[in-house]
């Protein structure tokens, strides 16, 4: 199949300028703007895949502790009958898993450290409906069985005040009780029977576990204070949320994951966004840098525009020789750039550690960044639009010194040749 001479010669131009000096010089300026269109891309994806993968694993980690739907009491109180709300949640189909709890802050410690922190009060048997936490540390979670006092703290919480398992952990209930003394604080002393990490700092080190109906006790309150729901898709969260708060009235209050984190959700995806838009001005300079390699080009190729026009070829015929010649270039630097960029993003797992086992020093300190490793997750949707977005801008920067080299008179051309 013979391509059109257009074609031909544009991707000719293309591979040409090695013989002399000064076409060497224009073909070193070609490379330029192909690498930097490439470096551009590649920047793009791999940014957006680490944006993309610390988002996805934040939500992986929260989302092994905590449920996709909570359903509370308006008051704050007991559920009157929470065998009943967990029914009703179960209509409907996208509910795949509910359990009992009571969540409260109050204050952990031993000894002279105290630390604030959530204590949840879970029912073993039917967490593992809700949570992977439970549903990995089943064994774990099996011994906060109702009477035996027994609790379960993240490992940087443990850390914290310096438990161990075995050791005595002293919980203080928020309110206490009025004596002719004064206010006495609530609290209770539990035997610490493991920890748990799930790579969340937030939850490593502000999250206690304990029985249901000791936390019943040790709260005051008459049951569980909620119902805690599993979906079968994590992302339908707001639409379940809002089909149960019509459900079942203004008697309880249903919320979500999406709403506990909003705000930190949000800020992740303004800032996908802004660096969108600031990488992708970067691939922007890199394609115009096209305009000028192209330009010397056509300054340099004018006695063989004037040949082509003098043998038959019209401006039109001209104008494409050149814009082969600049589209062949940025597809090549998105190419490049894809591949280098999808190369870099698969094995960051592998690449920042060895940089910071290299520099001697730790990128996203967990304490700080909530998770201590640095993720990646390529996504398709992200990285078509960035391809797409470099051909369109190499495109749009061949079409000037195009134009102008199907402009070229050739009698002007040819007069001193």
């Amino acid at each position: 199949m013979n391509l059109p001479y257009e074609w031909q010669i544009g991707w000719r131009y293309t591979r040409a300028g090695r013989a002399g000096r000064r076409n060497g010089f224009i073909s070193f300026i070609s490379g330029v703007s192909m690498l930097g269109i490439a470096l551009g891309v590649a920047a793009l994806i791999i940014v957006l895949s680490v944006m993309n993968g610390f988002q996805k694993e934040v939500r992986d980690r929260m989302l092994s502790v905590v449920a996709h739907v909570d359903i509370f009491d308006a008051g704050g109180n007991a559920l009157p009958d929470w065998r009943a709300t967990e029914a009703a949640a179960r209509q409907d189909r996208r509910v795949i898993g509910a359990a009992p709890f009571i969540t409260t802050q109050a204050l952990v410690g031993r000894g002279d450290e105290l630390r604030g922190a959530v204590v949840r009060g879970i029912d073993p048997a039917q967490e593992g409906q809700v949570t992977e936490l439970a549903r990995t540390q089943a064994p774990l979670l099996a011994q906060l069985q109702p009477g035996r006092w027994n609790i379960v703290l993240g490992a940087e919480l443990a850390r914290l005040i310096d438990a161990r398992v075995g050791d005595k952990v002293t919980v203080v209930a928020p309110g206490g009780e009025v004596t002719p003394a004064g206010v006495i604080p609530r609290l209770k002393q539990f035997t610490l029977v493991g920890t748990f990490r799930v790579g969340h700092y937030e939850y490593d080190s502000g999250l206690a576990l304990i029985a249901l109906g000791d936390a019943a006790k040790l709260f005051r309150v008459g049951g569980p204070t909620g119902v805690q729901l599993r979906l079968a898709d994590l992302n339908l969260a707001p639409e379940v949320r809002a089909s149960l708060q019509q459900r079942l009235g203004p008697a309880v209050t249903v919320r979500d994951w999406t709403l506990d984190n909003r705000a930190w959700f949000e800020a992740v995806q303004v800032e996908k966004r802004m660096m969108f838009i600031i990488l992708t001005l970067i691939v922007a300079v890199a394609a115009f840098n096209l305009v000028s390699t192209l330009v010397m080009t056509v300054t340099d190729k004018r006695a063989d525009i004037a040949i082509l026009r003098t043998l038959g070829a019209s401006p039109r015929s001209i104008m494409g020789i050149f814009v082969v010649q600049g589209a062949t270039s940025g597809v090549i630097g998105t190419l490049a750039g894809v591949a280098f960029g999808l190369l870099v993003a698969c094995n960051i797992d592998v690449i920042v550690p060895a940089i910071e086992r290299l520099l001697h020093t730790t990128f996203l300190p967990s304490s700080i960044y909530l998770i201590s490793r640095m993720p990646s997750d390529p996504k398709v949707g992200d990285i078509v639009p960035i391809a797409l977005i470099s051909l369109v801008l190499a495109f749009v920067a061949t079409l000037y010194p195009s134009w102008r080299a199907s402009r070229v008179n050739p009698a002007e051309a040819l007069r001193y040749e």
